[in-house]
Protein backbone atom coordinates (compact mmCIF):
# COMPACT_ATOMS: atom_id res chain seq x y z
CA UNK A 1 0.00 0.00 0.00
CA UNK A 2 2.90 2.42 0.53
CA UNK A 3 2.90 3.70 -3.15
CA UNK A 4 -0.53 2.38 -4.25
CA UNK A 5 -2.59 5.57 -3.89
CA UNK A 6 -1.85 9.20 -3.31
CA UNK A 7 -3.64 12.60 -2.28
CA UNK A 8 -3.62 14.89 -5.31
CA UNK A 9 -3.51 18.11 -5.18
CA UNK A 10 -6.64 18.93 -6.47
CA UNK A 11 -8.07 16.98 -3.56
CA UNK A 12 -5.98 19.54 -1.46
CA UNK A 13 -8.92 22.38 -1.20
CA UNK A 14 -11.32 19.65 1.19
CA UNK A 15 -8.77 20.06 4.29
CA UNK A 16 -9.26 23.66 3.81
CA UNK A 17 -12.04 24.79 6.20
CA UNK A 18 -11.85 28.49 4.07
CA UNK A 19 -12.28 26.68 0.88
CA UNK A 20 -15.39 26.89 -1.15
CA UNK A 21 -15.52 23.70 -2.21
CA UNK A 22 -18.08 22.75 -0.12
CA UNK A 23 -16.66 19.16 1.72
CA UNK A 24 -14.16 19.62 4.28
CA UNK A 25 -12.68 16.63 5.73
CA UNK A 26 -12.89 17.51 9.50
CA UNK A 27 -10.50 15.67 11.90
CA UNK A 28 -7.68 14.65 9.55
CA UNK A 29 -4.91 16.10 7.68
CA UNK A 30 -4.40 15.91 4.01
CA UNK A 31 -1.37 14.54 5.50
CA UNK A 32 -2.25 11.60 7.57
CA UNK A 33 -5.58 11.10 5.38
CA UNK A 34 -3.51 8.28 3.28
CA UNK A 35 -0.32 8.07 5.18
CA UNK A 36 -1.51 7.42 9.07
CA UNK A 37 -5.29 6.11 7.92
CA UNK A 38 -6.17 5.37 4.60
CA UNK A 39 -3.11 2.66 4.43
CA UNK A 40 -4.53 0.95 7.51
CA UNK A 41 -7.51 -0.57 5.47
CA UNK A 42 -7.24 -3.92 4.86
CA UNK A 43 -8.03 -5.96 1.63
CA UNK A 44 -8.44 -2.71 -0.31
CA UNK A 45 -11.63 -3.34 -2.97
CA UNK A 46 -11.68 -0.89 -5.54
CA UNK A 47 -15.33 -0.37 -7.47
CA UNK A 48 -15.46 0.71 -11.28
CA UNK A 49 -16.44 4.30 -11.89
CA UNK A 50 -17.82 6.44 -14.65
CA UNK A 51 -14.93 5.24 -16.86
CA UNK A 52 -12.07 2.83 -16.71
CA UNK A 53 -9.63 5.79 -15.17
CA UNK A 54 -12.33 6.30 -12.49
CA UNK A 55 -12.37 3.86 -9.44
CA UNK A 56 -14.13 4.55 -6.08
CA UNK A 57 -13.02 2.69 -2.30
CA UNK A 58 -15.56 3.06 0.26
CA UNK A 59 -14.73 3.01 3.66
CA UNK A 60 -15.85 3.83 6.95
CA UNK A 61 -15.71 7.26 7.77
CA UNK A 62 -12.70 6.89 10.28
CA UNK A 63 -12.98 11.47 10.17
CA UNK A 64 -15.05 13.82 11.74
CA UNK A 65 -16.87 14.66 8.84
CA UNK A 66 -20.47 15.56 8.64
CA UNK A 67 -22.61 14.31 5.42
CA UNK A 68 -22.44 16.43 2.47
CA UNK A 69 -26.16 15.52 1.31
CA UNK A 70 -29.69 16.25 2.46
CA UNK A 71 -32.90 15.00 0.81
CA UNK A 72 -34.95 18.69 0.14
CA UNK A 73 -37.70 18.60 2.42
CA UNK A 74 -41.08 21.30 2.51
CA UNK A 75 -39.29 22.72 6.00
CA UNK A 76 -35.94 23.43 3.87
CA UNK A 77 -36.46 24.36 0.88
CA UNK A 78 -36.60 27.95 0.74
CA UNK A 79 -32.79 27.83 2.67
CA UNK A 80 -31.58 26.46 -1.13
CA UNK A 81 -28.85 28.66 -2.93
CA UNK A 82 -27.86 28.78 -6.31
CA UNK A 83 -24.55 30.28 -8.22
CA UNK A 84 -22.29 29.75 -11.28
CA UNK A 85 -19.36 28.05 -9.79
CA UNK A 86 -16.08 26.70 -11.40
CA UNK A 87 -13.75 23.83 -9.29
CA UNK A 88 -10.79 25.94 -10.38
CA UNK A 89 -9.39 28.50 -12.38
CA UNK A 90 -10.13 28.03 -16.27
CA UNK A 91 -13.03 25.57 -16.06
CA UNK A 92 -16.69 26.86 -17.18
CA UNK A 93 -18.54 27.57 -14.39
CA UNK A 94 -21.95 25.82 -14.52
CA UNK A 95 -25.22 26.15 -12.15
CA UNK A 96 -24.96 24.67 -8.26
CA UNK A 97 -27.44 24.58 -5.93
CA UNK A 98 -26.30 23.87 -2.29
CA UNK A 99 -27.94 24.19 1.43
CA UNK A 100 -25.32 26.27 3.30
CA UNK A 101 -23.60 24.54 5.53
CA UNK A 102 -24.46 27.11 8.84
CA UNK A 103 -28.56 26.70 8.44
CA UNK A 104 -28.21 22.83 8.43
CA UNK A 105 -27.78 20.54 11.34
CA UNK A 106 -25.95 17.93 10.32
CA UNK A 107 -24.84 14.21 11.78
CA UNK A 108 -21.10 12.50 11.07
CA UNK A 109 -21.00 10.67 7.70
CA UNK A 110 -20.91 7.04 8.01
CA UNK A 111 -18.90 6.10 5.00
CA UNK A 112 -16.04 8.06 2.59
CA UNK A 113 -16.14 7.63 -0.62
CA UNK A 114 -12.82 7.89 -2.24
CA UNK A 115 -12.61 8.83 -5.78
CA UNK A 116 -9.62 8.10 -7.51
CA UNK A 117 -8.20 8.67 -11.02
CA UNK A 118 -5.09 6.60 -12.49
CA UNK A 119 -1.98 8.04 -12.56
CA UNK A 120 -2.31 7.35 -16.81
CA UNK A 121 -5.58 9.61 -16.58
CA UNK A 122 -4.03 12.41 -14.23
CA UNK A 123 -0.74 12.87 -16.51
CA UNK A 124 -3.41 13.14 -19.74
CA UNK A 125 -5.01 16.02 -17.68
CA UNK A 126 -1.87 17.40 -16.43
CA UNK A 127 -0.82 18.38 -19.99
CA UNK A 128 -4.08 20.01 -20.60
CA UNK A 129 -4.42 24.00 -20.98
CA UNK A 130 -5.34 25.32 -17.32
CA UNK A 131 -5.43 21.42 -15.86
CA UNK A 132 -7.27 20.96 -13.00
CA UNK A 133 -4.33 18.63 -12.16
CA UNK A 134 -1.21 19.07 -11.36
CA UNK A 135 2.30 16.97 -11.65
CA UNK A 136 3.08 14.58 -8.93
CA UNK A 137 6.04 13.66 -7.96
CA UNK A 138 4.44 10.59 -6.49
CA UNK A 139 3.98 7.64 -8.98
CA UNK A 140 1.11 5.78 -7.20
CA UNK A 141 -1.14 4.24 -9.67
CA UNK A 142 -3.90 5.79 -8.15
CA UNK A 143 -4.93 9.13 -7.53
CA UNK A 144 -7.81 10.82 -5.01
CA UNK A 145 -9.10 13.41 -6.73
CA UNK A 146 -12.04 13.64 -4.76
CA UNK A 147 -13.34 12.49 -1.35
CA UNK A 148 -17.36 12.43 -0.47
CA UNK A 149 -18.89 11.67 2.71
CA UNK A 150 -21.80 9.55 2.46
CA UNK A 151 -24.32 7.35 4.81
CA UNK A 152 -24.43 4.21 2.02
CA UNK A 153 -21.40 2.62 0.82
CA UNK A 154 -21.89 2.78 -2.53
CA UNK A 155 -21.98 5.40 -5.17
CA UNK A 156 -24.84 7.81 -5.49
CA UNK A 157 -25.41 9.20 -8.48
CA UNK A 158 -23.34 12.20 -10.04
CA UNK A 159 -24.63 15.81 -9.99
CA UNK A 160 -26.44 15.91 -13.93
CA UNK A 161 -24.48 19.15 -14.65
CA UNK A 162 -21.44 17.07 -13.58
CA UNK A 163 -22.15 14.23 -15.93
CA UNK A 164 -22.61 17.04 -19.04
CA UNK A 165 -19.29 18.73 -18.12
CA UNK A 166 -17.53 15.73 -17.86
CA UNK A 167 -18.77 14.74 -21.62
CA UNK A 168 -16.69 17.59 -22.70
CA UNK A 169 -14.09 16.56 -25.27
CA UNK A 170 -12.14 19.78 -23.98
CA UNK A 171 -10.04 18.70 -21.07
CA UNK A 172 -9.00 22.28 -20.12
CA UNK A 173 -12.71 23.06 -19.68
CA UNK A 174 -13.66 20.59 -17.05
CA UNK A 175 -14.09 17.71 -19.46
CA UNK A 176 -12.70 13.88 -19.95
CA UNK A 177 -14.68 13.24 -22.88
CA UNK A 178 -16.35 9.97 -21.47
CA UNK A 179 -19.41 9.66 -23.25
CA UNK A 180 -22.87 10.88 -21.27
CA UNK A 181 -24.87 7.77 -20.60
CA UNK A 182 -28.65 8.27 -21.07
CA UNK A 183 -29.81 5.92 -18.51
CA UNK A 184 -27.41 6.96 -15.64
CA UNK A 185 -28.13 10.40 -16.59
CA UNK A 186 -32.12 9.74 -15.56
CA UNK A 187 -31.32 8.03 -12.58
CA UNK A 188 -29.35 11.60 -11.80
CA UNK A 189 -32.19 13.46 -12.46
CA UNK A 190 -34.71 11.35 -10.16
CA UNK A 191 -31.91 11.87 -7.35
CA UNK A 192 -30.95 15.14 -7.20
CA UNK A 193 -34.19 16.28 -7.76
CA UNK A 194 -35.22 15.56 -4.43
CA UNK A 195 -31.70 16.07 -3.05
CA UNK A 196 -28.68 18.61 -2.50
CA UNK A 197 -25.46 19.52 -1.29
CA UNK A 198 -24.26 20.91 1.68
CA UNK A 199 -21.72 23.58 1.93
Amino acid sequence: METFISLEPFAYRQFDSKSSSGIFIEGCSKENFVKKELKKEKNVVLVDGYADFCKHLFIPNFTETKTSILEITPGNQSLLCTDYKARCPGELPVLTRWFPRDKMKLGKAKYLDVILYSRKQLNKEDSAENAMFVPQQDASPWGIVSIKPQNVDYELPMTPITMMRNALPSLKEGGSGVQLNKKKYEESIEFWNIHAYVQ
